[in-house]
């Protein structure tokens, strides 16, 4: 099975939008693939849902973030010795990854991709995961 860690940006356009982040959701609520999460990915989730409720205040998040934290696997992310990304922000989806022993990240933030190699972690964008793993 798949394992990847899910990018708030993706994260969020797949609960508000359809299209290849709805796609990836749909597929781990299948138990196709396996989304590995933190604690402060987590927090990260539900504050940029708060935020975008305000907008769209018929969509309910809630069960959306409950699904994450029964379905996901939580890990304590390593300590990173020096920013990695562009966005150190960015950062704790890779610290998470490494400490999941995970290999893929999934993100449509250029500062995020601009990172893929690092220590043997592949970072793509949506649309090349729903081709390259979902089809």
């Amino acid at each position: 099975m798949t394992k990847l860690v899910l990018d708030t940006n993706v994260f969020v356009s797949g609960i508000f939008w359809s299209g290849p982040p709805a796609k990836i959701l749909n597929a781990w609520h299948e138990k196709k693939i396996k989304i590995v999460c933190s604690l402060e990915i987590l927090d990260e989730y539900s504050r940029v849902s708060d935020i975008l409720l305000k907008k769209y205040p018929s969509v309910d998040i809630a069960p959306f973030i409950n699904l994450m934290i029964r379905d996901s696997e939580l890990f304590t992310p390593i300590r990173l010795k020096t920013p990695i990304s562009r966005d150190p922000d960015d950062d704790k989806f890779i610290a998470v990854a490494l400490a999941a022993n995970c290999h893929l990240i999934v993100s449509g933030d250029n500062d995020l991709l601009s990172v893929t190699g690092y220590k043997d972690i592949e970072i793509i964008n949506p649309n090349e995961f729903v081709s390259k793993y979902l089809k």
